[in-house]
């Protein structure tokens, strides 16, 4: 669909209809159509948490880079690390075509004014907790990001299906790291383990409030940004991890977590939302710690950006004196000279 917004045969009501039918036969939204300002703005909000939390995300799995066990983990966990980062850029970058600029946005972040996703202010106390990132963490994220690769919006569609693909793969790296600690010793079993207690309940929290106390879903599901609800995901994610974890010879710290034939799908119970919500408004284990870590690292980067900033501007300057004509130069062509 292309609407020019500047276009004066169309007014609001018939570009909202053009809107509405677009959105009713599945199709995309692209930065050039007319969308309604609620929609555009709950799309910035969304792919900018997207965008922080992969970038935030990339300090709790960097912090164990340099104490890698060997140096074929070491250059997986580098690459990993290194991907986070592409995925943030390509998120930015949609963003921006909805009018935000990425330094907006991060000084929002910086600010309190944006968030990133929860499971990044809890710690990494091992580095086992690395593969169980990339099992349960990246695991929960695929769930959650295979739907978008089918929003509304085109640039955001379009992201996340390289997003996704690499996250399959991070997924894949997390359970081999631990297939091969559960192989080990039993005190690598017993960290495993533990590990996995520990990231269960946040890496459930990661789909948000339950459906009945998420006030975004039902307008973001109408405008077809979001396809699933939170508790759809949710429950896709725990079906798809219990089997995954007893090949793993692990379990899941959840007495109520059993098999109902009649629905067709595990029970569960139910996470502990008091400290979901103290962890979005600020009060978890790591959030200072991340945002002060991500200020740092932004305002260390001030003369880089500032820099490139007037590189740019230097080119285009040259671009354009090459482009003038120096003064008493002739300017004729011979054929013209010839007329």
């Amino acid at each position: 669909m292309t609407t020019q917004v500047n276009d004066n045969r169309y007014d609001e009501s018939q570009l909202q209809a053009q809107f509405d039918q677009t959105i009713e036969a599945k199709d995309r939204i692209e930065p050039r159509d007319w969308m309604p300002e609620a929609y555009r703005k709950t799309l910035i909000r969304q792919v900018a948490q997207h965008a922080h939390s992969e970038i935030i995300g990339m300090q709790p799995e960097g912090n164990w880079i340099s104490r890698a066990p060997s140096l074929r983990r070491k250059a997986i966990l580098l690459a990993k690390v290194q991907d986070e980062a592409g995925h943030g850029l390509y998120l930015y970058s949609a963003a921006e075509t909805l009018g935000a600029t990425r330094n907006e946005l991060t000084e929002k972040l910086i600010a309190g004014r944006q968030k990133y996703s929860s499971i990044f202010n809890y710690p990494t106390l091992s580095y086992t907790d690395v593969g169980t990132i990339g099992w349960l963490v990246d695991g929960a994220a695929i769930c959650n990001q295979v739907p978008l690769c089918r929003t509304s919006f085109g640039p955001y569609g379009r992201a996340m299906i390289r997003i996704c693909k690499e996250e399959s793969f991070h997924q894949r790296q997390g359970y081999e790291l631990l297939m091969t600690m559960m192989r080990g010793t039993e005190a690598q079993r017993e960290m495993v383990q533990e590990s996995v207690n520990r990231f269960w309940w946040p890496a459930l929290m990661m789909f948000g409030p339950p459906d009945d106390n998420s006030p975004n879903t039902e307008q973001s599901m109408a405008w077809g940004i979001k396809t699933h609800t939170n508790d759809e995901l949710r429950q896709k994610f725990v079906d798809m991890s219990v089997p995954q974890a007893e090949a793993l010879g692990v379990t899941f710290p959840d007495e109520g977590l059993k098999w109902n034939e009649e629905r067709g799908h595990y029970d569960f119970s139910t996470p502990n939302w008091d400290e979901f919500w103290a962890v979005v408004k600020g009060d978890g284990p790591c959030n200072e710690q991340r945002l002060a870590h991500r200020k740092r690292a932004w305002d260390d980067g001030a003369w880089v950006r500032e820099a490139a900033l007037a590189f740019a501007e230097n080119q285009a300057a040259e671009a354009a004196a090459d482009e003038t004509p120096a003064a008493g130069v002739e300017t004729t062509t011979p054929e013209e000279s010839a007329k």
